[in-house]
């Protein structure tokens, strides 16, 4: 079964950056076991999958490592797919997901820096994040102690400062062992960056050294920043080798993350 397969770079307006997808447009379902060769052989952090059943867009997340419940950039980049090739005369598109209806709306850039760009927001729920002790065992995996720790779907460490962030070297071997799906590590910007927290986000359990830039890790992050600095709008800076910017506002368990995506190329998969 052939099908169309798109390489989007997410939170970015320019190829090389950002976070890479691969969005899938097969005419129906494949079978599991198929969508998983697929996203190992792709390498990307995240393939996504979208079939338009009657009752609207379905959307699936594989990592190399198996079916994840929530990812940010591939919602962004299937998104982008949709509202440029598919659908190109709407500008809102929602996903039945395993984590429920997942809205995603675009705006056409008209002024300033946005002339010429679309941005896309995402409606996106909240992870309850409840404390946990920092042990030696998550300084070890990481190279630095975190001040803090706290739990939801993913393990959130806060440093003290956005250096340590930025250099971070982990053991992805111990980052295993740690609770949790994905590791984040944050600490709040420097005061000159513009930007009100950086971040890294660390993901071996699933055959991810770094997520580049993470949606879903960021449903934990930007809560966190919202309740520790009081306010509801943030712009946020992954800071991978990649690199890139999330604007987001943040309410009632919801997380609104906003960005761009640019597109790298098109292809057929050819499974058969």
């Amino acid at each position: 079964m052939a099908m169309r397969q798109y390489v989007v770079d997410a939170f970015t307006d320019r190829v090389f950056k950002g976070n890479p997808a691969a969005v899938c447009l097969p005419e129906s379902w494949p079978s599991d076991e198929l969508m998983a060769n697929i996203a190992m052989e792709n390498r990307f952090s995240e393939t996504a999958f979208i079939v338009r059943e009657p009752a609207g867009w379905h959307l699936r997340w594989f990592t190399p490592g198996g079916e994840i419940d929530l990812c940010g950039h591939a919602t962004l980049a299937s998104a982008y797919v949709v509202l440029r090739f598919v659908e190109p005369d709407t500008d809102v598109v929602r996903f039945r997901t395993m984590s429920g209806m997942l809205t995603v709306t675009r705006r056409h850039g008209e002024s300033g820096t946005d002339r010429g760009t679309d941005v896309f927001t995402m409606d996106f729920p909240a992870f309850d994040l409840k404390p946990t002790p920092v042990t030696d065992a998550m300084e070890q995996a990481l190279g630095a102690r975190p001040i803090e720790a706290w739990l939801g779907r993913d393990l959130l460490c806060v440093m003290s400062d956005e250096r340590t962030v930025r250099g971070l070297d982990p053991d992805q071997e111990l980052l295993k062992d740690l609770p949790g799906l994905l590791s984040n590590v944050t600490a709040a910007g420097d005061a000159d960056s513009g930007f009100d927290c950086v971040s890294r986000s660390f993901a071996p359990k699933l055959n991810v050294p770094e997520d580049p830039v993470c949606g879903s890790g960021h449903c934990h992050i930007l809560p966190y920043w919202s309740k520790h600095l009081g306010k509801t709008s943030l712009i946020a800076y992954q800071a991978s080798v990649r690199g890139g910017a999330i604007h987001a506002t943040v309410g009632d368990g919801r997380v609104s993350l906003g960005g761009s995506a640019a597109l790298f190329s098109v292809g057929t998969i050819m499974p058969d």
